[in-house]
């Protein structure tokens, strides 16, 4: 498990405590899948009642993974956008396993 640096930002609606260590540690889990420290921003908005976002940029070594979700609730947002983290940088591990193993063939 690497060491992951996160920055959250809040717009239109005050920062809270709950909110922020609860993406923090959600952001921690994805730092298990790599060896190099870890960069990620994290942007919480709400537009009205019904439209609540969760941003999230991870800066690895080598790529940047972005990922975005909009429901009515914030933490539902930070759920579904690490969920699609995940599978990008699961993809992503998968790919360069491949192009190893292709390049020592």
């Amino acid at each position: 498990m690497t060491d992951v640096k996160v920055a959250v930002t809040f717009r239109h609606t005050p920062p809270t405590d709950a909110l922020k260590h609860y993406a923090e540690e959600k952001i921690h889990r994805i730092g298990r899948y790599f060896s190099r420290p870890l960069e990620a921003h994290v942007v919480l908005s709400v537009d009205s009642k019904k439209r609540q976002t969760a941003e999230i940029e991870l800066h690895t070594h080598g790529a940047m993974i972005h990922g975005k979700e909009e429901t009515d609730d914030l933490y539902a947002a930070i759920d579904l956008v690490i969920d699609k983290l995940q599978r990008q940088v699961q993809k992503r591990k998968e790919k360069i396993k491949l192009n190893r193993r292709r390049a020592k063939a």
